[in-house]
Parts: structure tokens; sequence; C-alpha cells
């Protein structure tokens, strides 16, 4: 191995016993789901009158069935909001700085969701985040929401997406580090069968890599030459002919250090901002580099 490389590697393997340390410290702070923000007070809409000349007052059937309709917010995707949703055996606290990224860069409404570290099925678990979204959506009155996935949460969040009807809510998915075509690494782990369904050639992956015609979500997936979790490497890149993706080559940095780093962050925000409406059946294939020093 040329000397350049093992340098990097050796980098990078120093970031990530760092990062590992802190989120060990950071951990028990995002094991209890995180409170809610309040929803907003509903409009009232103005009673109507029978008659002005008549002497009648309201029309009764106003006060009995108010306007319970959501309201779709008009407004610029900055106030999208965004889910962040964590990898296998880890809580919301991985998202800590990137969570600080987007608050601090015009995003207004961030929210994280835990899944119990008791789940053994990936399709529960994408059965939780779309019932999640459905609450936010409700809740804020957007019509769609951005989701950012790391690892294992990349994988259940685009099984929402393809898979039960969630293209219709999510505007944009960004997966850091998501094994996309299957990961060989740690095979003695394959006692859990989250890590069976994230090996290649599940029935989950299988499941994935079928047609998904008309899938209006924009996926943005950021891979790392030396994310070591990730086995081979690019097995974080999707590639599917029915799915409008931009890959982004992560350059010096692991797998834990995706959520976290700065540069990073800057491109998922960046990611997010551009995440403007999918014209049905246009489908592109982009590759992007990020270098991170």
């Amino acid at each position: 191995m040329e000397l350049t490389k093992v340098t990097a590697l050796m980098k990078a393997t120093a970031l990530e016993v760092a990062i590992l340390a802190g989120h060990l410290v950071l951990y028990p702070s995002g094991i209890v789901a995180e409170r809610l923000a309040a929803a907003p007070a509903p409009e009232k809409t103005p009673a109507r009158t029978r008659s002005t000349t008549s002497g009648e007052g309201p029309d009764p059937a106003d006060e009995e069935a108010p306007d319970t309709a959501p309201t779709s917010i008009a407004q610029g995707d900055g106030s999208r909001p965004v889910v962040l949703l964590h990898g296998l055996v880890d809580n919301r606290s991985v998202f800590v700085l990137l969570r600080r990224s987007l608050t601090r860069n015009g995003r207004d409404c961030v929210e994280s969701l835990n899944y119990s570290p008791l789940t053994c099925d990936l399709r529960a678990a994408a059965e939780l985040l779309g019932r999640r979204v459905d609450e936010i959506r409700a809740r804020t009155g957007h019509t769609e929401v951005d989701v950012v996935g790391h690892s294992l949460g990349g994988l259940i969040a685009r099984y929402y997406v393809q898979r039960l009807g969630g293209d219709s809510r999510v505007r944009t998915l960004v997966m850091l580090g998501t094994p996309h075509a299957g990961t060989t690494v740690a095979p003695l782990a394959d006692a859990h069968p989250l890590v069976r369904q994230m090996r290649p050639g599940s029935e989950v992956l299988r499941e994935l890599a079928g047609p998904a015609p008309g899938c209006r979500t924009r996926f943005v997936s950021f891979w790392s030459d030396l994310d070591q979790v990730m086995v081979p490497v690019e097995t974080a890149r999707l590639d599917h002919p029915d799915l409008l993706v931009h890959n982004v080559r992560v350059s010096g940095i692991g797998h834990l250090a995706l959520p976290v780093h700065p540069t990073v962050a800057a491109g998922v925000r960046e990611a997010l901002d551009a995440g403007g409406p999918v014209t049905s059946g246009t489908r592109e294939e982009g590759h992007g580099s990020t270098s991170v020093a």
C-alpha cells in the first residue's frame, strides 16, 4: 500500500476513534425520544351569516364543523421539515452536530427519530418512519419533508420511499454511508436479523433493486473511500435505473465521521437546498466529489 494511502488511513482511523469516544459520552442523552415541537394553533375560519337583513346570527353548521383540512404552507425549501434517522445500535445523539448545522442555516424544523434497538425487521422501522412523517406533515402543515439517514437509517428511509409510498411525502432523501448493495463487514454479526438484511443478496435488498417506476423522491448518497464498515466501499453508491440519484464521493474520513464532519454537513445542506421538484420520468445520475482534509 502506498505511503500516502497508509497515512490517510491512519488519520481517518484516529478520527474515528475520537468520534467514537465522543459519541459514547453523548449516547445516553439520545436514548429517550426527543420532545416534539408544539403544534401550531389552527386558524379559525370566520363563520358565515345566513342573511344580513334577517337578523340571524352565524350559521350553526359553521360552529359545529370547523375547518380541519390540512393547510399546505407555501414557503421556501429552507422551511421544509427534516427528519434524521440513525443507524444500527445507535440513537439520535449521532446527529447533534449535523442538527446544529441545519438549524443555524435556516432549517427551523429538524427532528430525530429513534427506532427501538430491539427492532428485528428493517421494514417495521420503515413503517414507523412513515407514521412519524405523516405526524410531522399534519402538525406543521407541510406536504413534504426531507430525510437524512446514516448507515442503516438511509436504507430504512429508502425502503419507505420506494416500497411504502413515501415518495409522495419525501422530497429529498440524503443517505450517509448506506449499504445499498450490501456490506460483508463483520460476518459474525449475522446473528442479528438487521445485519442479515444488510448483506448482499438479502430479500430486502432484492426488493429495493427491483423496478421503481415514477419514484418522485430525489436521492443523494454520500460514500467515503475510507469507510471500513462498507465493504466494499462502493456499496454505499446508489445505482438504480428508475431513481433520480446523485452520488457524492467523500475522501479521507470513515463511517462514523460522515454525520459529524463539517464538510459533509455543508454538502448535506447543499443537497437539501437543491431539492427542487422532480419532473416525472426524468432520471439522471450525478457524480459529485467532496474532498475532506
